[in-house]
C-alpha cells in the first residue's frame, strides 16, 4: 500500500472522527489506490460505494489539510464525482 493512501486514511478519520457519517464513499487518489468509508470504518481498499471522488494526489491532500475547499475542487475540475452527489456534499461539508 502506498504511502500516499495510508496518510489519506489517517487525514480521513481525524477529518471525520465521530462525526456519524455512515454513508459509503469510494476515495480514489489517481495512481495511488483508493481509500473506502462505510459503516465498517475507514480502510484502504477498492470496494463498492454509493459516491466515488477521484481526484489526484495533490488534490486529496490539499483537500486533507484545508487549504482546498472539497466544493472548489469539483467546481474547478479537480475533483469527479460520480454517484449520490447527496452524499458526496455531506461528506464536502465535514471536510470543509
Amino acid at each position: 500500500m502506498s504511502d500516499v493512501i495510508n496518510a489519506a486514511v489517517e487525514a480521513l478519520q481525524e477529518k471525520l472522527g465521530d462525526s456519524g457519517f455512515d454513508d459509503s464513499v469510494k476515495f480514489e487518489i489517481t495512481g495511488e489506490g483508493s481509500v473506502i468509508i462505510d459503516s465498517d470504518g475507514i480502510r484502504a481498499g477498492d470496494g463498492e460505494a454509493d459516491c466515488t471522488l477521484k481526484a489526484d494526489a495533490e488534490t486529496f491532500e490539499a483537500m486533507m489539510d484545508g487549504s482546498l475547499n472539497p466544493t472548489s475542487a469539483f467546481m474547478s475540475g479537480r475533483l469527479a464525482i460520480e454517484g449520490d452527489m447527496g452524499i458526496a456534499m455531506k461528506l464536502g461539508s465535514i471536510l470543509a
